[in-house]
């Protein structure tokens, strides 16, 4: 890709937030996940509630929502968007393995993948905090972009 097609450049090669103005505004979806890696008895005591710092799920979740309310004030280059919905869900996709799932709707004129990939990213990180005295080896793997839809570029579905 040449410099030229790069949008968040200036002529000066200087980065800036790249102006939406004239761009419609549609519904936009993103849904994104992430993965912890702990150890069995970590993974039984946050369901079993029996963490000393409180319900890590629901704390995660709550993290995970405010994430994506206030993506704009961590990524530089990110509008700021009117979320019209925010929503974190768990998996276990083993007895050692929580897969954090994010979903993020608005009605605007740029999407919500950094929301959606800021959203399972910090709850992610909220779920570590919570359990680090219990499990330091927690690991934090594979987050990417599982779908979005709307805007010019249309529908796009990661292949895992």
């Amino acid at each position: 890709m040449e410099n030229d097609d790069l949008t968040h450049f200036n002529e000066e090669k200087r980065a800036k937030m790249v102006d939406v103005t004239a761009k419609s505004e549609t519904k936009r979806r993103a849904i994104a996940s992430t993965t912890i890696h702990m150890n069995e008895e970590t993974l039984a005591r946050i369901h079993a509630g029996k963490i000393e710092k409180g319900d890590v799920l629901a704390v995660a979740q709550v993290a995970g929502i405010m994430a994506a309310k206030k993506t704009s004030e961590l990524i530089p280059m990110c509008h700021p968007i009117m979320t019209t919905k925010a929503d974190i869900s768990f998996q276990d996709d083993a007895k050692t393995k929580l897969t954090v799932i994010s979903e993020v709707v608005t009605v605007g004129k740029t999407g919500v993948e950094m929301e959606a990939l800021t959203a399972v990213t910090v709850a992610a990180l909220t779920i570590y905090d919570m359990c680090k005295a219990m499990d330091r080896r927690m690991r934090i793997e594979q987050t990417y972009l599982v779908e979005k839809t709307g805007g010019k570029s249309g529908t796009f579905k990661a292949e895992v």
